[in-house]
């Protein structure tokens, strides 16, 4: 009973940050749920093997396998439209609108630089982690996250074109 106890006390801790990972690499919070729960299966059923110090290591490359297997599910291949509905009483602040930005420009990354951005500034990986989370090469780890750090401040620095708007 004591794993049953290690396992329900990790998740319990992780639960909110393993969301957020799916969240950030997938833009959407039911399918971050959903991959959230897959990859909790998954890490219990290999809790025994697992658990650790690097177990948190593994549960953020199964969180990552889970939402990029999502999306390869033909009815998850729909495409968020740019403008959303307006929402009674919401509360449009800088801190959201910087949000809400920061989610459009990831939303533009392909999955592979989405998937390293999200592992190493979010979830905090080492290289050598998203590397063996994404099953891909240190070097390409490396590179995909430099591309998609460059999309990213492409689109979200400021320029005096957008100043002007």
């Amino acid at each position: 009973m004591s794993g049953e106890r290690d396992f329900a006390e990790f998740a319990e801790s992780t639960w909110r940050e393993l969301r957020r990972t799916a969240y950030l690499m997938c833009g959407d919070w039911e399918r971050a749920e959903d991959a959230t729960q897959d990859a909790l299966v998954k890490v219990f059923a290999s809790w025994r093997r697992v658990r650790g110090p690097r177990v948190r290591a593994y549960a953020h490359k199964v969180v990552a396998s889970a939402v990029l297997d999502q999306g390869r599910r033909p009815w998850r291949r729909e495409r968020a439209t740019d403008v959303l509905p307006e929402v009674a009483g919401a509360d449009h602040t800088l801190d959201l609108d910087r949000k809400d930005a920061l989610m459009r420009a990831l939303a533009t990354l392909g999955p592979g630089q989405r998937a390293c951005v999200v592992l190493r500034y979010q979830a905090d990986l080492t290289e050598a982690e998203t590397a063996r989370a994404l099953g891909i090469s240190l070097g390409t780890v490396k590179s995909q996250t430099s591309r998609g750090l460059a999309a990213l401040r492409a689109l979200l620095e400021p320029t005096p074109e957008r100043d002007d708007a």
